[in-house]
């Protein structure tokens, strides 16, 4: 199982790592600030059947 993913913030381009938490759910979407210049992302996260996940930010 898939403990941790990157996405790429869409206001500074940084890799940004978080971790999976798969209690949450297969589907999840939250709304995290950027570590970086802190900038609000919108985070979709997908965890396949398989463990994996499929993260995608885009901006607030």
């Amino acid at each position: 199982m898939q403990e941790e993913a990157s996405y790429i913030c869409d206001a500074c381009g940084e890799e940004i790592v978080v971790p999976i938490d798969v209690s949450q759910g297969a589907e999840q979407e939250y709304v995290e600030d950027c570590p970086v210049c802190c900038h609000p992302n919108v985070i979709h996260v997908h965890v396949g059947r398989d463990g994996v996940a499929d993260i995608q930010a885009e901006a607030e």
